[in-house]
């Protein structure tokens, strides 16, 4: 089916598991296809196609992607009667009817971008732990988490004027650029570290600018009108497919799990753990309402604080030597957000400061957890009347 003619110069259509570009005039196509790709005059179409469903499903054509491109390349070209000697391929396992297209323009030049996007599997950010090692044509598998390769964000692009070789390349900075702003945006943990993810590690890309349109662009970067193009087109269309494919959304990151669970948290772990510091009432009572709890706006904002913190002290910004007065500072925030007093901040702060909980990702989640159950503790006083709060007493004594 047409999906819609750009600019008089290219045609989208959408078939069974399948996105593809028909150019109606030559295009200059840069792309990261095993296939095809690299810098090319001679492409006439570009396609996007779903090998598999996105998870537990090993299709022969999800296979032949790694085994041999090339046969994979011929076979989706004979079902689809495209030549295959003038296309250019992306794989993928995300749905083709959650490609997203974005058109943007300023004065006469125009964008297009169509997405595809899944992370939930596969994210991972650059200079994580490798699993695989190229040599001689082939891969040998090294120590590290065993890859995930559902999950991948693809990126087709349209500019409707032609661009030197060079623009062309950074074309793909750009558009990367506003892919990973996206998962920064969206807070999407790394799959193989403790870290924020900067994309996926099959993400691929297509880029085609229309040629004999005057005399080439040269730039585009963020400061020229073609990259600001690019930028919005590119993010926008990559944040509305994930949001169809994962119901990956601002409002389904408002959660306190979600900033926790790439050091290794889960929803089971965390309650048990923090279950086991209340008493037997509050736990049963916490365990029932954890979902509410851990969305509560201000008790995601203090835990996200405290994971920023956290990212800050990684990175060098904040001194490791402060880490004691930062994460009882700021747990002591995690309980006040529970509990709804505030006034209890100090002796929150000098109750966890006596734990000196580590750096390690073990300690962390130890910290979240113990201000979490301090919070709790004190939401519900016994006898309901506003000023007896049973876990004041135990910090009083402890202090």
């Amino acid at each position: 089916m047409l999906l819609g003619n750009y600019y008089d110069g290219v045609e989208l259509y959408r078939e069974e598991k399948i996105v593809y570009a028909r150019f109606l005039v030559p295009h200059r196509i840069i792309s990261t296809c095993q296939v095809a790709g690299g810098l090319r005059d001679d492409i006439e179409y570009l396609y996007n196609h779903q090998s598999s469903e996105p998870a537990g499903h090993h299709a022969d054509s999800h296979s032949t992607i790694i085994r041999d491109p090339l046969a994979y390349h011929e076979q989706i070209c004979r079902s689809h009667q495209l030549p295959h000697d003038r296309c250019a391929t992306l794989g993928t396992a995300a749905n083709m009817r959650y490609a997203i297209t974005k058109e943007v323009r300023f004065r006469n030049l125009m964008v297009v971008a169509v997405c595809t996007g899944g992370v939930e599997g596969n994210a991972g950010r650059a200079g994580d732990p490798a699993t695989v090692y190229e040599h001689d044509g082939t891969f040998e598998r090294i120590a590290g988490k065993e890859p995930v390769l559902h999950g991948t964000i693809n990126t087709m692009l349209f500019i409707n004027h032609e661009l030197t070789p060079g623009a062309m390349v950074r074309t793909i900075m750009t558009a990367t650029e506003a892919k990973t702003a996206v998962l920064q945006e969206l807070a999407v943990n790394s799959r193989y570290s403790s870290n924020l993810a900067t994309g996926t590690g099959t993400d691929q890309i297509g880029v085609a600018s229309r040629l004999d349109t005057g005399i080439p662009l040269k730039s585009a970067g963020k400061h020229s009108v073609l990259g600001e193009l690019i930028g919005k087109a590119v993010h926008d269309a990559i944040r509305e497919t994930i949001g169809l494919q994962n119901e990956l959304t601002p409002e389904g990151q408002r959660s306190s799990m979600r900033h926790i669970e790439r050091f290794g948290a889960t929803s089971d772990d965390v309650i048990k753990a923090i279950a086991a510091n209340l008493d037997e009432k509050k736990a049963t009572l916490f365990t029932e309402n954890f979902t509410g709890i851990e969305r509560d706006p201000l008790v995601v904002a203090a835990v996200a604080a405290l994971v920023h913190l956290r990212d800050k002290v990684t990175w060098g910004i904040l001194p490791r030597s402060c880490v004691p007065e930062l994460w009882a500072t700021y747990g002591a925030q995690i309980a006040a957000a529970v509990s709804g007093n505030y006034t209890c901040l100090p002796f929150y702060r000098d109750r966890l400061a006596a734990h000196h909980y580590g750096y390690d990702d073990k300690n962390f989640l130890s910290l979240v957890e113990q201000a979490m159950a301090m919070g709790f503790q004190d939401k519900w006083p016994v006898d309901n009347s506003v000023g007896d709060l049973p876990m004041l007493s135990v910090i009083a004594a402890d202090t």
